[in-house]
């Protein structure tokens, strides 16, 4: 308790940052989730893993001293160093403390046994404003293209240049609140939290993480197009209504049901090739 809260009053700053961006900037509104959900993850196996406590030194002190070679690099004034940028290395100093004084104050074995809640704590790291204006034009190149595959399945002739589509009578292009930036890192975590919940097998876990961001692309591509669809073919309201720009909740929704579904057949698969766990008694 002591270790996190000398982070805290030493690194106020960023964390109040941090808060901010995540509130004000759909690109990080998945920050807020963060540490309630690693928090909830170590407190449910908590009395089973108190037999198994012992501070580790050896481990924990050099980590926490990596936390402060990388706070360090702060202070640098270098033109590469942005404030954006100071603020993801700050936050990484930050979280990286807290494992070390973890780790520290409980041991490699419960630092093992709890291993996703400490790793899940790296996204209260913010990307960097130009990693994440990448991830935004891929998520809109990803949408344009999923939409034209949406139209042509639909038999509706469609030509695409670049992030703009075009079909008879209309012409549509992808911007950026088209990504669905906040909608496909929400979707990323809660496949995260889901797989760690649900699954057991390694492969289970890492193809539902490797699926959700293709099925982030596939649910904008599905907005785009229901929406367009609605207004070219009932009524043109639909192009500037209330689906268009509070609708994507009902996508969202649709999207977590596939990935529900894709979840039950993993966990199917696992239940019939993998042994049934053995109870054991957790001993030091």
């Amino acid at each position: 308790m002591v270790l996190f809260s000398v982070s805290v009053v030493g690194a106020w700053q960023p964390l109040l940052r941090t808060l901010k961006l995540a509130l004000e900037n759909d690109g990080y509104t998945h920050i807020l989730l963060i540490l309630p959900l690693a928090v909830t993850f170590i407190c449910v196996d908590w009395k089973q893993l108190q037999p198994i406590l012992r501070p580790s030194v050896g481990l924990g002190f050099p980590i926490l001293c990596l936390a402060g070679v990388i706070a360090v690099l702060t202070l640098s004034h270098t033109p590469w160093m942005t404030g954006d940028l100071r603020l993801t290395i700050s936050m990484l100093a930050l979280v990286t403390w807290w494992v070390g004084s973890f780790v520290l104050c409980f041991g490699t074995k419960v630092a093992r046994a709890v291993l996703f809640p400490l790793c899940f704590l790296l996204w209260m790291v913010p990307i960097p404003f130009i990693a994440l204006n990448r991830i935004v034009q891929c998520l809109q190149q990803g949408s344009a293209s999923a939409t034209r595959l949406l139209f042509t399945t639909a038999g509706v002739p469609v030509v695409q240049d670049g992030l703009s589509l075009t079909i008879p009578g209309l012409t549509v292009e992808v911007a950026q609140e088209c990504s669905s930036i906040r909608s496909s890192l929400m979707l990323l975590v809660t496949a995260m939290v889901l797989a760690q919940i649900l699954l057991r097998s390694p492969w289970g876990k890492s193809l539902v993480i490797a699926l959700a961001v293709p099925l982030s692309v596939a649910k904008n591509g599905l907005r785009i197009f229901t929406i367009v669809m609605l207004g070219t073919r009932v009524d043109p309201g639909f192009l500037t209504g209330r689906l268009h720009h509070d609708g994507g909740v009902v996508f969202f929704s649709v999207t977590l049901v596939a990935l529900f579904i894709l979840l039950c057949v993993l966990r199917r698969a696992e239940d019939h090739s993998l042994p049934s766990p053995v109870m054991r008694t957790v001993g030091p």
